[in-house]
């Protein structure tokens, strides 16, 4: 009587995992453990006094959510397709709000040695939130919606 041969070991591809969207023309992947979920683009109560990039503040399962408009903050141009848009809720320390975006791709993985601290030219204003990219066949943005939430003029609402 002969046993089966063990299987031949495979040699496991670490990966990394976040949340794909788009934001103008470029692709940013948001780390897991920073998006607290997706929403549809919620309907929203309009605020006066504050700045155009937010859009209002929306009641989402009794809780009042401030929708800010992402594209707007940083100096681009939203999607005029509202059907794509989402919203990505950030629940980081005092700061609970949404951030529209032009659209979701839902879970994106990456082999970890696809990760380059090496950004390819990108805004100023976006820089200080990108922590590395991801090279597929676009480069896809490691953005940090915690760093924004604390970034005191992502805070500064008002005029």
């Amino acid at each position: 009587m002969y046993a089966a041969g063990l299987p031949s070991q495979q040699e496991a591809v670490q990966t990394w995992g976040g949340i794909g969207f788009r934001m103008g023309g470029r692709l940013f992947v948001a780390p897991m453990g920073e998006v607290g979920e997706v929403l549809h683009e919620p309907r929203y109560t309009l605020l006066p006094g504050v700045k155009s990039w937010v859009r209002g503040v929306a009641n989402v399962r009794g809780r009042l959510l401030p929708v800010m408009d992402l594209c707007g903050y940083f100096g681009l141009e939203l999607s005029a397709l509202r059907k794509q848009r989402r919203v990505l809720v950030v629940d980081h320390q005092e700061v609970f709000a949404g951030l529209t975006v032009d659209e979701v791709f839902g879970m994106q993985h990456f082999p970890v040695e696809a990760f380059s601290e090496e950004l390819p030219p990108v805004e100023a204003s976006i820089q200080p939130f990108i922590h590395g990219v991801f090279q597929r066949e676009q480069p896809w943005l490691v953005f940090s919606p915690h760093a924004l939430a604390t970034h005191q003029a992502f805070l500064d609402v008002a005029y």
